[in-house]
């Protein structure tokens, strides 16, 4: 009874962030490594150590983990920060700010999330790419401003602005 051998049991803290994926490239900075400079690449980045300069990931996703000091502006597809970062973010698709995770400068992104425990000093900007999309339907604001005229309710401003009908 008390010589037993006890199980073991495991931490379930996981060494390395549960979203970073094994089936995409990854590279990977070591907390013992230091970067001054800029990074840019074509795979998926987690950063442990200290970073100072500027990364390019255009379409890819940047983790900077717990134990990273990242002072740089950041341009990714997806930016998900354990540790801190101090510099401007913009990101295509998405910021995640986790527990315990330090943010400071400006976001730029299209979805934000940031959990219970995140601390966050700066502004944040949604962009969803909506000025393409309003940039598409000038030519039916334009219709629908002639249409308006040529019925006799539009305003002089639309009228104005209208192509000229012969009746």
């Amino acid at each position: 009874m008390w010589n037993e051998k006890k199980p073991e049991t495991k931490s379930t803290d996981a060494p390395y962030p549960v979203d970073v994926t094994a089936d995409r490239a990854t590279g990977w900075l070591g907390s013992s490594l230091r970067v001054k400079g800029e990074i840019s690449g074509t795979e998926d980045l987690l950063i442990d150590g200290p970073v100072e300069g500027s990364i390019h990931l255009n379409d890819r996703k940047l983790t900077v983990g717990k134990t990273a000091k990242v002072t740089a502006d950041i341009n990714a597809r997806d930016v998900v920060v354990y540790g801190y970062v101090k510099g401007n973010v913009h990101a295509k698709g998405r910021v995640e700010i986790k527990k315990d995770g330090y943010v400071v400068g400006n976001l730029t992104t299209a979805q934000i999330m940031i959990e219970d425990g995140a601390d966050f000093k700066g502004t944040i900007e949604i962009d969803r790419g909506v000025p393409k999309e309003a940039d598409k339907n000038v030519p039916a604001r334009a219709a629908a401003a002639a249409a308006g005229a040529s019925s006799g309710a539009g305003t002089a401003a639309a009228s104005a602005d209208a192509t000229p009908k012969s009746i």
